[in-house]
């Protein structure tokens, strides 16, 4: 699963990248992340609940949520929204992921510090240096 889990995001957001360039520039971006989001919920609602069972049933499952179900579909919103305006004004696939992904990191860092007390070791530190310089040269304007 630890191989699985990381590959299928992986290929997941190639795949999510490659797609949203493919959205016509014409389109709604709402009724196209509605479409999406629809389309989602039949698949992950009809079609993954056979690989993922409802223990206990759907009231039971519903007990186990929280408010972060609620907080994760506005973030999805936004990272669907923000992506589709990136692509349509014109960044690059090959380096609007990557700027993002990036900076995402980068912000994620303290607050997983700060809320999870998570470790930092001093080759992390050093990483994380190598990041903020790649960040600074992909958004290099060469004169």
């Amino acid at each position: 699963m630890y191989y699985f889990s990381i590959t299928l995001a992986i290929l997941a957001s190639v795949a999510y990248h490659l797609i949203q360039k493919f959205i016509p520039a014409g389109a709604n971006p709402m009724v196209s992340i509605s479409i999406t989001y629809l389309a989602s919920l039949l698949l992950g609602g009809l079609v993954l609940l056979v690989a993922y069972p409802l223990q206990g049933g759907l009231a039971a499952e519903l007990r186990r949520l929280n408010w972060a179900s609620v907080a994760l579909a506005i973030a999805l919103v936004g990272l669907e929204l923000g992506f589709l305006l990136v692509y349509r004004s014109g960044w690059n696939v090959s380096l609007a992921a990557l700027i993002v992904n990036i900076a995402a990191t980068l912000l994620l860092i303290p607050l997983g510090l700060w809320l999870f007390h998570e470790k930092v070791s001093a080759v992390n530190i050093i990483g994380i240096g190598v990041c903020l310089a790649g960040l600074v040269m992909v958004n290099w304007k060469a004169p």
